[in-house]
């Protein structure tokens, strides 16, 4: 790796200034900003929470009284193409105008249908020097969840599962812990960065879990669950009613809907149209990120409709022999690291664009 720019420093200031809103601002993209006026960083901010300021105007209100007058000269760096729509707040171009501030670095677009480009062509036709492209594949990546809900109207979604060393994800009928405390909590992080997660009717009951997260800061996602039947007994964790949770079937279910306040039985045919179906309800429901816990049928479902973003496979050191055969993933590699004694490696799903 060479020599790092400026543009690129300030760059990636800004993606860890974005980070600091993670499951704070779905479905608003997370991004960080940067006001850089000669060697000298005058003001900064981030997108704190759904419906607040945006980064650019948290960045421009930081600068002190004393040095406002060094916007008509300053650089603002920004992880993300400023928007140029009301929505909740008003257009970040009109704030970067207003305030004269003459250059814009710009990591990557927002590809939300009404932004996409028209953001810089509105600040270059105000006269504003626009740089892009800056750092774009790490731009990308930091506003994934945010481009694919804007773009294609549903969830970025992630398919997450353990597996042993010898490639078996569990054995029939019973619980197998694979994964160390490590990456436990790695995915109680989880938890508290995605919206939802998603869980079949077989890992409901054989597992019994919670889908809450307890071993980080943060909140909890909704939990969703398949039971086509409704097979899931009383007393499992799923039917708590202590978090948001959907249970979805075919079944009928309105007399037990009056024993649940947090809880909701959605009715939907477990046909080719279950999966969008879902997906259309979580993007009008403003969930941005849906992970898919497994097990391997529901797993396999999302595969062979190629519906995932990216894939977090987390490979144990331990041998099980024999057991459900864990999925095969056929997409681009990401990153690899290590938890403790497990392997990480995530995927991205290159076939859809993701």
């Amino acid at each position: 790796m060479g020599k790092m720019t400026l543009h690129e420093i300030y760059m990636h200031r800004c993606f860890d200034l974005a980070r600091l809103g993670v499951g704070s601002v779905s479905p608003n993209p997370m991004v960080g900003a940067v006001i850089v006026a000669g060697d000298e960083i005058i003001g900064e901010g981030w997108h704190q929470r759904y419906g607040g300021p945006h980064a650019e105007v948290e960045a421009v209100n930081s600068v002190p009284s004393s040095k406002r007058h060094l916007l008509k000269k300053a650089t603002l760096y920004v992880s993300l193409e400023p928007c140029c729509t009301f929505g909740k707040t008003p257009p970040c171009t009109n704030l970067i105008i207003e305030n004269q501030i003459p250059r814009v670095v710009i990591s990557c677009m927002d590809a939300t249908p009404a932004v996409n480009g028209n953001g810089v062509k509105k600040l270059r036709a105000a006269g504003v020097e626009v740089v892009t492209d800056v750092l774009r594949d790490m731009g990308q990546r930091n506003a994934a969840i945010r481009n694919v809900f804007a773009a294609k109207k549903r969830p970025y979604i992630v398919l997450k599962f353990a597996q042993s060393k010898d490639r078996f994800m569990g054995q029939q009928g019973r619980q197998v812990w694979i994964s160390n405390s490590l990456t436990a909590r790695l995915v109680h992080r989880m938890r508290a960065e995605y919206d939802a997660f998603l869980v079949g009717t077989n890992t409901a009951i054989t597992d019994n879990p919670r889908l809450t997260n307890r071993l980080w800061y943060g909140n909890s996602p909704l939990r969703i669950v398949f039971d086509k039947k409704m097979k899931i007994p009383a007393g499992n964790h799923l039917l708590d009613d202590t978090g948001e949770t959907w249970v979805i079937t075919e079944q009928h279910v309105e007399q037990q809907e009056v024993l649940f306040s947090k809880t909701k039985f959605i009715r939907l045919d477990f046909d080719e149209h279950l999966l969008p179906s879902l997906l259309e309800l979580l993007y009008e429901h403003n969930k941005s990120s849906l992970v898919v816990e497994g097990g391997a049928a529901t797993l396999h479902h999302f595969l062979l409709a190629g519906l995932w973003d990216e894939a977090w496979v987390f490979t144990s050191d331990c041998l099980l022999l024999e057991g459900i055969s864990a999925p095969v993933i056929r997409g681009a590699l990401i990153e690899e690291w290590k938890t403790g004694s497990d392997v990480l490696t995530i995927y991205r799903n290159s076939a859809n664009g993701s």
